[in-house]
């Protein structure tokens, strides 16, 4: 098998890069497309195939406590720099389709007006990769579109995140399909290759988290300077799982993310007020509740967590803010798991404060 040098001594990594994005990324039946983007963000896994080879055989499937339609959920990481996969490699098309769509293309766009130059000739090297063994040091080339080991295992494509806003991160996945035998790992040098971690992380980006109303005593209408009491019973306060999956012939691979509630954050939606605890953080209790219910007799009592007004909130009403913090990990194939960053998620209510009405005799 003919090694041609190295990938950056040839035409160079750019202009391999400006080859792919112009042979496919303006090319709806291109891996990214059905693979992860559009149908393939859907939460059901769809097989088949079209005039495209098997278009749907790498689909992530999502189940259980996952937003509708692929949507992104209602999670929101507490670490502002841990994002989910912007891209990554995943399993596209046995050999023979392989050959049937990537020919089909390169021959187009060489015959496309104008294809010369520095992106004529990397799609030139780029046939030459598929047909004539052309390869360079780290990635070998390949006989005939390798259609002499369909059935054996897959090519592998780009896959972009059709959830990250970044468009230069969603599209840094630019290397060229790369074939994978089934039940082998992928080449070590593609480390954004599939993984159950990086299935986590797309789980965790999908989660949908329960709405919760803080349960409050006085409940809606309170007085000013009155202890106002919340709680979260265990009972509406339990944990929650999502998992993704994919699977292909000889190669599955699944993660289920689970969220733990942990704590519970006030804020009283005006300054003019004080929280207990004093950070505004209830912190759960051994029976997994938050809180105390408030009980007849403790008016006047401080509640371990709740909120006492400072100030009537006049004609309108103050919006508090309960924010639950989960705490966030996983478990996938082959034993895989750890935990990823806690994440957080909140609702308001709409609370009104009066004065307290004094009685002159």
């Amino acid at each position: 098998m003919p090694v041609n040098g190295s990938r950056r001594t040839l035409l160079g990594t750019a202009a391999l890069t400006l080859a792919l994005s112009s042979l496919f990324l303006t090319d709806s039946a291109y891996a990214a497309k059905p693979v992860g983007s559009g149908k393939g963000a859907n939460a059901e896994q769809q097989g088949g195939g079209d005039e495209n080879g098997i278009y749907a055989a790498a689909r992530i499937q999502y189940s259980g406590a996952v937003a509708k339609g692929g949507a992104t959920g209602n999670v929101t990481s507490t670490d502002v720099n841990w994002t989910p996969p912007p891209c990554w490699y995943a399993p596209y098309l046995g050999a023979k389709d392989f050959k049937k769509k990537m020919s089909k293309d390169i021959e187009a766009k060489k015959n496309t007006p104008g294809m010369a130059g520095t992106a004529g000739a990397a799609i030139g090297e780029m046939q030459r990769h598929y047909e004539d063994e052309y390869g360079w040091t780290g990635t070998p080339g390949y006989k005939d579109y390798n259609v002499e080991n369909d059935g054996k295992g897959m090519f592998w494509a780009a896959v972009e995140n059709p959830d990250e806003p970044d468009y230069l991160k969603r599209t840094s996945c630019t290397d060229l399909p790369f074939w994978v035998e089934n039940g082998e790992a992928p080449p070590p040098q593609y480390e954004e290759a599939i993984k159950p971690k990086m299935l986590a992380a797309l789980a965790y980006q999908h989660m949908e988290l329960p709405n919760t109303k803080v349960t409050l005593a006085p409940e809606a209408t309170t007085k000013v300077n009155l202890p106002t009491w919340a709680w979260l019973d265990k009972a509406v306060f339990d944990e929650v799982q999502a998992t993704a999956a994919l699977n292909v012939p000889g190669f599955s691979i699944q993660a289920t993310t689970t969220a733990r509630p942990v704590s519970l954050k006030l804020e009283p939606g005006t300054k003019d007020a004080v929280t207990y605890p004093a950070s505004g953080e209830c912190v759960m209790n051994a029976d997994d509740s938050i809180g105390e219910p408030y009980a007849k007799g403790k008016a006047d009592e401080t509640p371990p967590c709740g909120i006492r007004y400072l100030r009537s909130s006049g004609d309108g009403t103050y919006k508090l803010r309960a924010t639950i913090t989960w705490e966030i990990n996983w478990a996938g194939t082959g034993g895989a798991g750890g935990d990823l960053p806690n994440g957080a998620f909140g609702n308001e209510q709409a609370v009104t404060v009066q004065e307290i009405q004094a009685v002159n005799r």
